[in-house]
């Protein structure tokens, strides 16, 4: 029995560990830089500056297919499909369009420009620039789902609304986390706004 509670703690143990790698190496990840512009209660405005993103359409609405598929494509790209065989720094969050058919985009780190980017192995995979903006961002925690999805952005929708902020309709998802973090996820819904 005893044994039994020394190979659980080791492991328990080895889990914590892992977390906090995990968390420590977060820290080191490229962040799509903002400012915040003003808090509410329930959500802030933000400005963003300008900046380059790899995008992919996936040509679906579910949040579960979407992502993982998204998320695929993408890496391979930064991981090193692409021509020159280069990987590409990981950066956050990953960004996915709330639309009828979402799109994927991954930042691209500050040190990279449009022109130097290697081309890349699958053909779906575009080079996005998005100019400087005003985003509404509400954040979660947990995992994202499309439920929690529609819930944060009808959430979002109320409270503008409630502060008479007029918005677009261009809502996104941000996810901050890997799939195997399992603690201080952070999620959010955001749209842009007048």
């Amino acid at each position: 029995m005893k044994k039994m509670y020394l190979i659980l703690g080791i492991l328990v143990g080895l889990f914590v560990l892992f977390q906090i790698y995990v968390v420590w190496s977060r820290s080191n990840i490229e962040s799509y830089s903002y400012t915040v512009v003003k808090k509410y209660p329930d959500f802030e405005i933000r400005s963003y500056e300008a900046s380059l993103f790899t995008s992919v359409k996936l040509g679906t609405s579910d949040y579960k297919k979407s992502s993982s598929k998204g998320f695929s494509i993408l890496a391979g790209y930064i991981f090193g499909g692409n021509e020159q065989n280069e990987k590409i720094s990981m950066t956050s969050p990953v960004s996915l369009s709330m639309d009828d058919s979402m799109t994927m985009m991954f930042l691209v780190p500050k040190n990279l420009k449009k022109e130097n980017l290697p081309k890349p192995n699958q053909s779906q995979i575009e080079f996005k620039e998005e100019p400087a903006k005003k985003l509404a961002a509400i954040r979660f925690g947990g995992w994202a789902s499309d439920e929690k999805l529609a819930q944060y952005k009808q959430k979002l929708i109320t409270a503008l609304n409630a502060q008479g902020i007029q918005h677009k309709s261009n809502f996104s998802f941000l996810g901050y986390n890997a799939p195997f973090d399992l603690f201080f996820r952070r999620n959010e819904v955001v749209v842009g706004v007048e």
